[in-house]
């Protein structure tokens, strides 16, 4: 069981470019749709979870599913094999950074379209999952739009909280009494997960001897970020000044580069430090910026789903979710759609890929490969 957790979880680790609402779309599309390991219903409780902790969203509902499959080894061999493949290529990076070239970024150009496609993929399925009313899209549109006009992380808050209040308010869902649900999500928090998240949070502001204060700021960020990956970077900044401005922006690009969360430029960092050895440093980086939200969301996994079966809650949650839509549609456009596509070849090559995608449902790694060799083609063939 352990080992085909992995496996699925480190196929999707080597393929999962666009980011945050990219993977959760990768996850609909494989664990709920494709294996079926759980329903789209608690797929979405998931991802409100995730929402309303700090950490790396996608990461936590990965793991959330691995948990939901095999218990805490399970959800520990899903964080694993999803982050794994991004760890290793982040480390060689690294190391080999003088060695980029041209044809490395030929390739990224050409895995950017295919992140358009699979988000905008994404944002359809989950719309037509969690959309189910008409106030629930004109939520979805409204965070959109707003999140589109306004892309901070603030905007992001506000939207959340916004949504929650209304489905509380506003009931938006007709739940039937489930006696086998409610018997089967008993479960309360688990206080020692969280009891070990604040204790390590704490001992992180202590003082600390020299190698030890070097990777606080890690399990810091981890513990007090929302918003994802591109909301990290200014906090590592902060947490680290021994490090180079350049240091960060090469981590930052690399990060946006390579498949899986984008939490893994702890990884590159973690490479940086002198007197640590850099695969060393990069194991320990990625360890504490990972753990704090990981923690979080094994103490409340079960206590929250069991909220989940109380009707204005339950509200609440389809609410969150629909916003979760407008993350996603937002993201599409920028900064997927914007930085990917630049001409008109480009919309008619990404509008083709997803009209194939949607209609014959070929493997995902066909696009992957396609665009890859779009990417080079691009570098030797320049339209």
């Amino acid at each position: 069981m352990l080992l085909a957790i992995f496996k699925q979880f480190f196929l999707l680790g080597c393929m999962s470019f666009g980011g945050p609402a990219a993977h959760l779309g990768y996850f609909k599309r494989h664990f709920v749709d494709n294996l079926k390991w759980l329903n789209t219903q608690r797929y979405a409780q998931l991802i409100s979870l995730s929402q309303a902790l700090p950490g790396p969203g996608s990461s936590q509902v990965g793991f959330a599913i691995g948990v939901e499959r095999g218990g805490l080894l399970g959800g520990i061999a899903a964080f694993i094999g999803f982050t794994l493949p991004s760890l290793l290529i982040m480390i060689l990076l690294a190391i080999s950074a003088h060695q980029f070239d041209a044809i490395y970024f030929a390739i990224i150009a050409g895995l950017k379209l295919f992140a358009v496609v699979i988000v905008a993929d994404a944002t359809l399925s989950m719309a037509k999952s969690f959309c189910t009313s008409w106030l629930l899209k004109a939520l979805a549109a409204s965070s959109t739009l707003l999140l589109i006009v306004i892309p901070n992380l603030a905007s992001q808050i506000a939207v959340l909280v916004v949504a929650a209040s209304i489905g509380a308010i506003w009931p938006m869902l007709n739940l039937t009494t489930n006696n086998e649900t409610a018997a089967t999500t008993k479960a309360g928090v688990n206080w020692f997960a969280l009891a070990l998240f604040a204790l390590l949070l704490l001992i992180s502001f202590m003082p600390l001897g020299e190698s030890a204060a070097l990777f606080a700021p890690f399990y810091q960020a981890g513990a007090m970020v929302f918003g994802g990956g591109h909301v990290v970077l200014p906090i590592l900044q902060a947490g680290l000044p021994t490090l180079s401005t350049e240091q960060f922006l090469t981590a930052y690009a690399s990060a946006q580069a390579v498949p899986g969360p984008m939490f893994t430029i702890a990884s590159y960092l973690g490479t940086q430090f002198e007197h640590i050895q850099p695969v060393v440093g990069a194991l320990l980086a990625t360890a504490l910026i990972f753990l704090p939200g990981l923690l979080l969301m094994f103490a409340l996994q079960s206590s929250w789903l069991q909220l989940a079966q109380r009707p204005r809650f339950a509200s609440s949650i389809a609410a969150l979710n629909a916003a979760v839509v407008g993350f996603l549609a937002a993201a599409l456009y920028s900064p997927i759609w914007t930085s990917a596509v630049h001409n008109i070849w480009q919309i008619a090559l990404v509008i083709a890929a997803f009209a194939w995608l949607r209609l014959a449902k070929p493997p995902i790694w066909w696009l992957l490969v396609g665009f890859i060799m779009i990417g080079l083609g691009q570098h030797y063939l320049p339209l």
